[in-house]
């Protein structure tokens, strides 16, 4: 997949459920690409979706700061953007390792998609379009910058019947 379905897809679900980790997690859903760019930088070669692509790495990592340890949650989030990036990038016909131990490639959906085919792009459009739904079917409360609840501000008295009545229907 491309950079910018990984960050959209890790993005979405993150601003879920978590809003202020948003920037963490889009750091985690692009590192097992650049982490590839450090590894060739001190001489080693690395094959693409390779040593950093490990599906059980990130996995455990992410449960691991989850459950066990974690700094503020940033490190979770971090963990848990690289699952996703892992994720989507086995829906690619070269998928991912699931183990380092096994020669064998992790696949989702019979690994049917190439990176840059439009399906890519609706995957990511659908996992927002999803993420924002069920944020307003949830009626996500508390710290949300990018979901606004106009018809909220306009009952508290922040906004005027002209500023809801422009941006009622807007979902963002």
């Amino acid at each position: 997949m491309k950079w910018i379905n990984h960050t959209l897809i890790a993005g979405a679900m993150c601003a879920v459920i978590s809003p202020p980790h948003v920037a963490i997690c889009v750091a985690g859903a692009t590192a097992p690409d650049w982490l590839e760019y450090l590894y060739k930088l001190t001489g080693k070669p690395v094959k693409h979706r390779g040593p950093t692509h490990v599906f059980t790495h990130w996995l455990i990592a992410a449960i691991a700061f989850t459950f066990v340890w974690d700094f503020y949650g940033m490190l979770s989030a971090f963990a848990w953007g690289g699952v996703s990036h892992i994720v989507t990038d086995a829906m690619t016909v070269s998928g991912v390792p699931f183990s380092p131990y096994s020669d064998r490639r992790f696949h989702l959906f019979g690994g049917r998609f190439r990176t840059g085919d439009p399906i890519e792009y609706a995957i990511a459009a659908g996992v927002v379009f999803a993420s924002i739904g069920f944020h307003h079917l949830t009626g996500g409360h508390g710290f949300a910058p990018f979901f606004y609840d106009w018809g909220g501000l306009y009952q508290k008295g922040i906004i005027d019947g002209a500023e809801w009545k422009a941006n009622r229907f807007r979902l963002i």
